[in-house]
């Protein structure tokens, strides 16, 4: 198998230009990632995920962030709109994990469908009265162990569908209180406090992919956890996680420096892939040269991450859909 160019990307509008497809079979990108500008028809979609595909000489996971709620880049009538997932575990009471299981059991089905096979879910970030406006309503609760379960539920439900979960945001987002996109938040919690934060990420570190946060930890480094390199040994050997590490969207203003910058101190501290999802095809160019082919330690990871895509099992998602009303 030929080594992976370390970048997730995305690409710009409804079909790939000649010149992304010239990058992509370049740089052979291990992965892509969808947004609504990349969303029409189910068949542009499923054109589109071929022709990325065809860009690469493997089957690259495409993903994209279906969470449901606000963060849903695939709306109806082509996909189910959802409530927020906060909203919904606290709708289903104590069959939360049941629901949510439900829930993305469905996502998956719909994402499939359309050639998608990579979804950023589940978020175990711990929410908190403080935790910003962006994030907390996507949350799954303020205590540690039900976030797991419901984390698990929803994992369970995109593998069972055919569709590699992406756990986010390592280690713990849920204490930022400004929105990463637009400014670097600081947690100043001494390390006993971060545990709680921890624990859902330590309890799923089983799990084939996960995403970094851009959130600098005191305890922990001056640096964003993206950037490292004693964050993310405190992922791989703490926290115990052992699968794919992707950073969060290199273009998201918490980090500084460019985007090339940015991709190389990443790599530099531990991540395995840079996640670029906006930006002029420049800056795409930029980011892929940056980053290069992967480690060889990357590269298993990344090996590995194909070797679980399971073919889902036939499913009755009328019936899912019922039992899910019942909550």
């Amino acid at each position: 198998m030929s080594r992976f160019g370390a970048v997730i990307s995305g690409c710009e509008g409804l079909r790939v230009t000649a010149e992304e497809k010239a990058l992509f079979r370049e740089t052979r990108p291990f992965g892509f990632i969808l947004f609504a500008r990349n969303i029409d028809t189910a068949d542009q979609v499923r054109a589109l995920c071929d022709d990325l595909r065809a860009c690469v000489d493997h089957d690259a996971p495409i993903t994209i962030d279906q969470e449901g709620g606000r963060v849903q880049r695939i709306r109806a009538p082509m996909a189910t709109e959802w409530l927020p997932p906060l909203e919904q575990v606290a709708q289903a009471g104590e069959n939360a994990a049941r629901a949510m299981y439900l829930r993305y059991r469905m996502i998956a089905h719909e994402l499939r469908g359309l050639g998608i096979d990579s979804n950023c879910a589940p978020i175990v970030d711990v929410a908190r009265p403080e935790t910003h406006k962006f994030l907390q309503n996507r949350c799954y609760g303020d205590d540690s162990a039900k976030v797991a379960e419901i984390g698990r539920a929803v994992a369970d439900g995109l593998l069972d569908g055919g569709v590699l979960p992406v756990i986010k945001h390592m280690p713990g987002h849920g204490r930022a209180f400004v929105d990463s996109h637009l400014d670097l938040p600081r947690v100043t919690a001494p390390r006993a406090e971060l545990e709680a934060d921890f624990a859902p990420f330590r309890a799923l570190n089983d799990l084939p992919m996960g995403m970094t946060a851009h959130i600098v930890f005191d305890a922990v480094d001056d640096a964003p956890a993206t950037t490292s390199a004693k964050a993310m040994q405190m992922i791989r050997e703490d926290i115990g996680f052992g699968g794919l590490i992707m950073t969060d969207d290199i273009g998201m203003e918490a980090l500084s420096g460019t985007v090339a910058e940015r991709s190389i101190a990443s790599l530099a501290a531990g991540c395995d892939a840079v996640l670029h999802c906006n930006g002029s095809f420049a800056d795409r160019q930029a980011v892929a040269e940056a980053c290069g082919e992967m480690s060889d330690a990357a590269q298993a990871r990344a090996e590995a991450v194909l070797a679980i895509k399971r073919v889902p099992q036939p499913v009755d998602i009328e019936a899912l859909a019922e039992e899910l009303k019942a909550f």
